[in-house]
């Protein structure tokens, strides 16, 4: 065949294959179109998902009479007019092809009225049909300053692309998810959504707080924390879900940029770093973020769906928005601490004690009489032991008076797994062997970073044997490994001498530690573990020296384990991503017992 031009109507056609691949493609376009024309009320119409008619009305500035014609033409814009203008983009649409796309393959009424009254025929509106691309005469309508779009029969002489739709539904849920996208972007705008005749959604204009909790629900906003962030031109606000709240479903991924909803990999990319050490790996962060910085900055013009964005610098943008999200999630307990209760003087001991300024003692402690000697001056008798002690209900303040640690005063070792404690807000459950594996990694990671590992000699080297793989693999690296604290030795072909290991984790058992870093190295050698999976091995290390379920804790190590938490970066969950301890509120306990009914 020879070469040809194309008629102008195909153009539009297989430009509208790009744009318009669903109703809620289009409907995403007109959208935009009506909050750049400054729309503050929008009425969404939608039948059988999108597929029969969507409808779009405004109260926006409208287009004047002789610019209708043209706004249905391909490339036609108001947004830009040179190339400056379009490396630095501030609107939503700029590209001129989604009303012709849309007009190209749809039978398109479209109506409008200009709110400047020195436009031509501003005293009322005008409306011009299309249907397939033939564009009718404008013609005198009735209706207020704004515009309405009514598209009927999407994809009506394209059959081949109307066969790949979904059902109703399908295309509804995905249109429905367009306008909450919107919605979220600009909760200054009221928006309403009808489907097939019964209102789905009604929105009015709100501040922002109020608008994700109609959009995303009570739900979402109450597991969710503020973030607010700044560096430079880069700007960040929004909410992300605290690790303990986090689901398997990526539904709740929302991220705009200027105002505009995208999905980038190198934003999902931050986020995902940013709780990679508080979040399990089958779980997922859910998050409503809002990234601004200079519209210069950022290419908007990379997709037809203008979903997909480039940043100038884009290293700059990954390291602000994962640190300043990681910054949030690494805060200690102690950074929330609110003022509680100060012990009734009746209960305190004759030798002063301040158990709120106790400082932090590292587990274990085996002299718990250290504990109880400043007490013993008392009076208060052990009914067991016969030994002057304090009961436990001493060492807890009394209600309304003085400061409270944020994660209370141990109670008593439930089961041998979890310590509860008591705290202004009511009731502390700690599950103590995650909380120190927690605690533990993260000194473990301080110390590597300051290479400053102090290491645990053993009196007596203890010998094992291994793979004499794992022996050839260590044997160049053992000044590496005696960085984190390992002093080993080869002593045969398939043996190993341990001389020292980490001093955080010199109660743990020395072949335990040793064959868990012999595991790591045999997969991922030694020096990918010590670089790209330092963290990973840490964590394989933390969770072999912490507390074991059923060890007997006394009142000071549960005491400090406590303090240790709240001076701990992201002590709500542990190495594993599961969470660390719970709160039960005094009105929550009143509730299970019917208190005040």
């Amino acid at each position: 065949m020879s070469i040809r031009v194309l008629p102008d109507v195909l153009i539009s056609q297989i430009a509208a294959g790009e744009v318009v691949e669903r109703p809620a493609a289009a409907l995403k376009e007109i959208l935009e179109n009506s909050l750049d024309a400054g729309s503050t009320d929008i009425q969404v119409d939608l039948e059988q998902g999108g597929i029969k008619r969507i409808r779009v009305a405004d109260n926006g500035s409208g287009i004047p009479r002789d610019e209708l014609a043209l706004a249905l033409t391909r490339h036609a814009t108001s947004k830009i007019a040179s190339l400056a203008d379009l490396e630095q983009v501030a609107s939503l649409g700029f590209r001129g092809e989604a009303l012709a796309s849309i007009a190209a393959i749809a039978r398109v009424q479209f109506t409008s009225r200009s709110a400047n009254p020195n436009h031509a025929g501003a005293e009322h509106a005008w409306t011009v049909q299309v249907e397939g691309g033939r564009l009718g005469e404008p013609a005198p309508a009735a209706r207020a300053t704004g515009t309405t779009i009514d598209i009927q029969d999407l994809f009506f002489n394209t059959p081949a692309r109307r066969k790949f739709l979904k059902t109703d539904a399908t295309e509804y849920a995905h249109c429905a998810e367009a306008v909450r996208r919107l919605a979220l972007a600009n909760p200054q705008v009221a928006f309403t959504l009808t489907h097939n005749g019964r209102v789905q959604l009604r929105l009015n204009a709100e501040p922002a707080h109020s608008r994700v909790r109609q959009v995303l629900g009570e739900t979402f906003e109450q597991n969710t924390v503020a973030v607010e962030a700044a560096a430079g031109v880069l700007r960040v606000s929004g909410w992300v879900i605290r690790p303990a709240a986090a689901t398997a479903s990526r539904d709740n991924q929302h991220v705009f940029v200027n105002g505009r909803y995208v999905r980038d990999k190198l934003i999902v990319h931050a986020l995902k770093e940013a709780y990679r050490d508080v979040l399990h790996h089958q779980l997922n962060p859910a998050y409503c973020l809002f990234i601004e910085l200079p519209p210069d900055l950022v290419d908007v013009n990379v997709h037809p769906a203008k979903t997909e964005i480039r940043f100038r610098d884009s290293r700059g943008v990954h390291q602000f928005l994962r640190h300043a999200v990681e910054r949030l999630l690494s805060a200690p307990v102690e950074a929330g601490a609110t003022a509680g209760p100060r012990a009734d003087p009746m209960f305190l001991p004759a030798r002063p004690y301040a158990a709120p300024q106790q400082a932090a003692m590292a587990l274990p402690v085996n002299e718990a009489m250290a504990f109880y000697a400043p007490l013993q001056e008392a009076g208060f008798r052990d009914q067991h032991s016969g030994g002057l002690v304090a009961p436990v209900a001493q060492s807890l303040p009394a209600s309304g008076q003085g400061d409270a640690p944020p994660l209370g005063y141990a109670l008593a070792q439930l089961h041998g797994v979890y310590v509860l404690a008591q705290n202004t807000h009511g009731l502390v459950l700690v599950d103590m062997h995650a909380a120190h594996e927690r605690v533990v990694y993260e000194k473990l990671k301080a110390a590597l970073d300051a290479r400053a590992v102090p290491a645990q000699t053993l009196l007596i080297p203890v010998a094992l044997t291994v793979d004499a793989r794992d022996v050839a693999e260590i044997g160049p690296h053992l000044e590496r490994l005696d960085e984190i604290g390992f002093d080993l030795s080869i002593t045969s072909p398939t043996s190993v001498a341990v001389r020292s290991v980490p001093w955080l984790l010199k109660h743990a058992d020395p072949v335990e530690l040793t064959r868990a870093v012999l595991s790591e190295i045999s997969e991922f050698g030694v020096a990918r573990l010590l670089a790209e999976r330092r963290n990973e091995l840490l964590a394989t290390l933390a969770c072999h020296g912490a507390v074991r379920a059923n060890r007997h804790l006394t009142l000071p190590e549960m005491n400090a384990l406590l303090r240790d938490m709240e001076a701990t970066e992201r002590a709500g969950q542990c190495n594993h991503g599961r969470p660390t301890w719970f709160q039960i509120s005094l009105r929550e306990l009143d509730s299970m017992f019917m208190r005040g009914r």
